[in-house]
């Protein structure tokens, strides 16, 4: 308790205040909603006996023979999804560095409400087909940019945590998807399905609703050269006036940030794969953890959890998944909290740990007792214990690291590419997953012995974490670039303590090259701003120096932004 209570309490020597950052935060969070309420949909829909009839086109099921899809059509429905979210994660990166985070936000939320029109329209599985596919498009912009805006312009302390808020949104869209289609599955027409379906229109609304009135991120204004808008957007966000010290200090660190990158090299696609040697370590990093993301077996259980357990002869399976979702939503709040407390780096070596003996006891009492009630009891419960290492660490956290550990020039663009290896995994295996499990002509039939190659992956995520995952908890953007250029090792990062600034950099280089900085009076008369705000005696001169510096870049602030 302790540590939950150490996780969420702002430090003392935080000025102004967070809770709009905060708020802001969660709700942008709800972005993750329309993707978990999509899978737990198309999940609980695939089992519906109206759904199965409706877009049946012969097949019939060999353990019922009633009619149904066919394995085939059943990986193809699912896995579209996954291939729009991998070209939208690819779009996100040219989208959120020209037209900005939030406007490419609101485009990816019309773009998905596009996509939910054509599934509720479709009665036929080539609509349906293209649907998800749009959907998955929206869906894919979104995963990108939802983290990405809440790391620029969240504070330090709780940035971890409010990037988590949208694991924690995919799974309350899981839980409300599941509890939808339990309440709709008994109804012996279309609006079995279309019902869920057509619910995510409500959603989507909300969604761009909210967004049209948020503010664009400091960050990504600074990279534009907007820096009265940055300004006013980051007062906004801190409640603090735009020549509060602490105010200027974090903006002239993010300037300065920018500035040293700038003259480091372009910010191409080139550089985020030959740039440094650090930043190759980050993107192999970032995509190496969403890959094994997938590869733990979450979707397994997500994707096909219900026709999965109906297949191998429990009874109500809806109820089953509804349970599992429960458990899901309620154990990724631990996550969110202990992500700032205990570390993203040992988070994932824990959840790790837990998901590999959790995965390979059901796929060993699986494969050695395929049949009866002890073996469902297992099965039920040691997914639910893997769900909640899961949801507790990689759900959450995975996100958390990709948004933190890229330089600010080239940040989206490397992390379209991490994503999108995720979604890369996502097809795969929403895709490949029916052959996998099925019996039958063409199929493999491994059913339980599946948790076999997930457990073998969460043992192959505890050597890469343990290797590869730096700790970022507690240090700001621009200190954590300072950390892969000082830290060889990433088991020796935890121990890091930042020494210089980019601003320190800056001024000794302009400094060395004989750069006159503004006097403060000619400064304030060109901003047009008076006095600065009453700060006590003890403070430094470097303080009202550093504020010179920032008003004469910002020039005249448009506080209305």
């Amino acid at each position: 308790m302790a540590l939950l209570a150490r996780g969420w309490r702002k430090p003392d020597n935080v000025a102004g205040s967070s809770a709009p950052a905060i708020m802001i935060g969660l709700f942008v969070a709800t972005g993750g909603l329309l993707f978990g309420y999509d899978t737990g949909t198309i999940s609980g829909i695939l089992a519906m006996k109206a759904f199965r009839k409706q877009f049946t086109t012969g097949y019939i099921d060999v353990k019922d023979g009633e009619p149904n899809i066919s394995p085939a059509q059943s990986s193809r429905i699912v896995s579209i999804l996954s291939a729009g979210t991998f070209f939208g994660a690819l779009m996100a990166a040219p989208m959120g560095d020209r037209l900005g985070r939030r406007v490419s936000l609101i485009i990816a939320v019309a773009i998905f409400a596009f996509g939910v029109l054509l599934q509720t329209c479709a009665m036929h599985i080539p609509l349906l087909i293209a649907g998800r596919f749009f959907a998955g498009l929206g869906v894919g912009i979104i995963s990108v940019l939802v983290p990405l805006y809440q790391s620029e312009m969240a504070p330090k302390w709780i940035r971890g945590t409010l990037v988590c808020a949208y694991q924690l949104a995919i799974t309350c869209g899981l839980l409300v998807a599941s509890i939808v289609s339990l309440g709709t599955e008994s109804i012996d027409h279309a609006n079995a399905f279309r019902i869920p379906i057509a619910l995510q229109f409500v959603w989507a609304g909300g969604l761009l609703l909210g967004l049209s009135l948020l503010p664009e991120t400091p960050r990504y204004l600074i990279k534009r050269n907007l820096h009265g808008a940055a300004a006013s957007s980051l007062s906004r966000l801190r409640r603090l006036d735009i020549t509060h010290p602490a105010l200027i200090e974090e903006l002239a660190e993010i300037q300065a940030n920018h500035e040293y990158e700038l003259s480091l090299g372009p910010a191409t696609y080139r550089e985020v794969f030959v740039g440094s040697p650090h930043l190759g370590r980050r993107v192999l990093t970032a995509c190496g953890l969403q890959m094994l993301q997938q590869l733990s077996g979450c979707n397994f259980i997500l994707y096909y959890g219900t026709t999965f357990f109906q297949n191998i002869g429990i009874e109500s399976p809806f109820v089953i998944q509804l349970a599992m979702n429960i458990v899901n939503v309620v154990s990724t709040v631990p996550g969110m909290v202990l992500v700032e407390s205990l570390g993203r780096r040992h988070l994932l070596l824990i959840g790790a740990s837990g998901m590999a003996i959790c995965q390979l006891t059901v796929a060993s009492v699986g494969s050695a007792i395929p049949y009866g009630q002890a073996a469902h009891l297992v099965l039920i419960v040691f997914v639910c214990i893997y769900l909640f290492f899961f949801a507790s660490s990689w759900g959450p956290v995975v996100w958390v690291v990709t948004s933190e550990i890229y330089p600010l020039k080239v940040r989206a663009k490397a992390m379209s590419i991490s994503i999108a290896s995720n979604w890369v995994l996502n097809f795969a295996i929403a895709y490949g997953t029916p052959y996998l499990v099925n019996a039958g002509e063409g199929y493999v039939d491994l059913a339980a012995k599946i948790f076999f190659v997930w457990g073998a992956c969460c043992v192959l995520a505890v050597v890469f974490v343990w290797c590869m995952v730096y700790e970022t908890s507690k240090i700001s953007l621009e200190q954590i670039d300072e950390m892969y250029e000082r830290v060889e090792y990433a088991w020796k990062s935890r121990s890091f303590q930042p020494s210089w600034s980019f601003q320190e950099m800056r001024d000794e280089g302009a400094s060395a090259s004989g750069v006159q900085l503004a006097e403060p009076d000619d400064i304030r008369r060109r901003a047009g701003t008076g006095t600065t705000t009453n700060t006590s005696t003890t403070e430094s001169s470097t303080s009202m120096t550093e504020e010179d510096k920032i008003i004469a870049q910002l020039g005249d602030v448009d506080l209305s932004y």
